[in-house]
């Protein structure tokens, strides 16, 4: 007995670590920590768990090829997908210095992982694994089951793709909540021109309602389209409205009048908003606390 709490000691020493790790390859936070609860029973089935010399590696290849087998046949599932299918968001209270807080979203974020849903399940598995999280080459060949030299190789294509999406000119984080409150403020009092001052000329918006609740079908492009499509959702007011931080950034978290949550996650370009992911799926947002943001009224 005394042994095996002593494992699930040092299983729970790297759980958080492990659901980043899976989070990043999937996309899903349910799906992650499936994925580590399975390892963890793999574990628990380990004759002699003792003679495991690096326990941290050994769970990386375990979580490792268990995420890369539910991402390979989650494909099928997303092409299938009613609407755009975007991650699962994850949703934190807003600090204003968040350097003592350690999360999924210091891993992965939500811009981070759209576009790694544009990669293949090896390129998307090798870039996670050692660009993110450092693993080395040979190892991550072991998890999808390739040499190092193509792992290499898969991890460079990725890692173009991830560069070519990049905002074209970086800014602060205190620059993305001004540019948030600001985009906030216009949409409450129907401000055309001041909600096209906060947005991109090529900015997109993406909507995810997984068919069961009302969501924008198709990705909207172009500032004074994008604007004025938000405003006719912003007529109708919210129940309550918070600022948050999601998937690492300035974000919000909405309760609309028919009672549909929303999260809403943006990427910056300067001091513009390039894209916007909005999250109305409920089965992806079962997990977010709206009372635990904090209101964009109380700032």
């Amino acid at each position: 007995m005394a042994a095996r709490e002593s494992l699930s000691e040092a299983f729970e020493a790297h759980r958080a670590y492990l659901v980043r790790l899976a989070y990043g390859t999937l996309g899903s936070l349910s799906e992650a920590e499936d994925v580590v609860q399975d390892a963890w029973l793999r574990l628990q089935r380990v004759e002699r768990p003792e003679e495991i010399e690096n326990l941290r590696a050994w769970l990386t290849r375990v979580v490792g090829r268990l995420a890369l087998d539910t991402l390979r046949s989650a494909r099928h599932r997303r092409e299938q997908y009613v609407g755009d299918w975007l991650p699962e968001p994850v949703v934190e209270p807003w600090r204003e210095d968040p350097a003592d807080q350690v999360s999924l979203a210091d891993s992965v974020s939500m811009a981070l992982l759209v576009v790694l849903e544009r990669l293949s399940p090896a390129e998307r598995t090798a870039f996670v694994l050692h660009d993110v999280f450092g693993v080395p080459f040979e190892e991550v060949g072991e998890i999808v089951g390739r040499a190092p030299a193509a792992v290499r190789q898969l991890a460079s294509r990725a890692r173009r793709h991830v560069e070519d999406e990049r905002p074209r000119y970086p800014s602060s984080a205190r620059d993305h909540r001004r540019v948030v409150e600001a985009f906030t403020q216009a949409c409450l009092e129907g401000d055309l021109d001041g909600l096209v001052a906060t947005l991109d000329e090529d900015v997109v918006w993406r909507s995810d309602g997984g068919g069961k609740v009302p969501a924008v079908g198709r990705p909207l492009r172009g500032r004074d389209h994008v604007a004025r499509v938000l405003l006719g959702f912003a007529r109708r007011p919210p129940v309550a409205g918070a600022l948050a931080r999601v998937g690492g950034a300035p974000g919000l978290v909405i309760r609309d009048a028919d009672g549909v949550l929303t999260v809403m996650a943006f990427v910056f370009s300067g001091e513009r908003v390039a894209a916007i992911h909005t999250v109305r799926n409920p089965d992806k947002l079962a997990h977010v606390d709206l009372l635990g943001a904090r209101s964009a009224a109380d700032e």
